[in-house]
């Protein structure tokens, strides 16, 4: 079993296990990114670049001398900078299922890093400093925030309208609301989701089409 692990770090990071996992770097790093295609495998299969490093240098085969983007750790709350992550869920390694998506991490009281990329090679995602687990009602922390790579990083933060940070019931999981809107969605089989702009964070469509289907997904979370 692939064992992926990354810090956000300084440069030249790699993770452990038989994909190739960069680090975040801190301000002002380039990472440990190369110029890895997307590729026709999904996500973190072995020898395949992951969803990681395809997302933080979005260089596709056509365009290989696209620069690499601006990094994600730069974002995260300071204390978890420095912290190794490791995959805990992948759809190439476990299957598209939301309830093993659950499973995965039930035991976990860790933040968590979701990347989503859909069939039409757009990656986004959303970090929790709360574990991602099935809910009856809305939990997180103002900390919680969207991103998209569209090509830049944008990242949408809390605004502070609502609380509504993430809810998972068995078949949907929720990130961000309001007004009967969810910043991002994923249904039960992790096949389909959409986004919105919502209250929590003003962010916008992270996906162009609104509603997508998932190409892949990884979620990281700390050791």
């Amino acid at each position: 079993m692939l064992q992926g692990k990354t810090a956000l770090c300084g440069e030249g990071a790699r993770g452990e296990g038989s994909g190739v996992h960069p680090c975040f770097p801190a301000a002002g790093g380039q990472g440990g990114v190369g110029k890895q295609g997307w590729g026709t495998s999904r996500g973190c299969c072995p020898g395949q670049a992951s969803l990681q490093t395809a997302a933080l240098s979005r260089e596709l085969p056509a365009s290989p001398s696209e620069p690499i983007l601006p990094q994600l750790g730069t974002h995260l709350p300071t204390r978890l900078r420095q912290q190794p992550w490791s995959l805990l869920y992948c759809t190439a390694r476990d299957g598209f299922s939301l309830r093993t998506l659950y499973r995965c991490t039930n035991q976990l009281s860790s933040p968590a890093l979701l990347l989503i990329r859909d069939t039409e090679a757009q990656v986004f995602g959303a970090f929790s400093t709360s574990p991602i687990h099935v809910s009856k009602c809305f939990y997180g922390t103002g900390e919680t925030f969207l991103f998209s790579f569209s090509p830049e990083l944008k990242v949408f933060r809390w605004t502070g309208r609502n609380s509504f940070f993430l809810k998972g019931d068995v078949d949907l999981l929720m990130v961000g609301g309001g007004s009967g809107k969810f910043g991002l969605w994923l249904d039960g089989d992790l096949h389909h989701g959409g986004s919105c702009p919502c209250e929590t964070f003003n962010n916008e469509s992270l996906s162009p089409r609104g509603e997508f289907c998932v190409q892949d997904l990884e979620l990281w979370g700390l050791d």
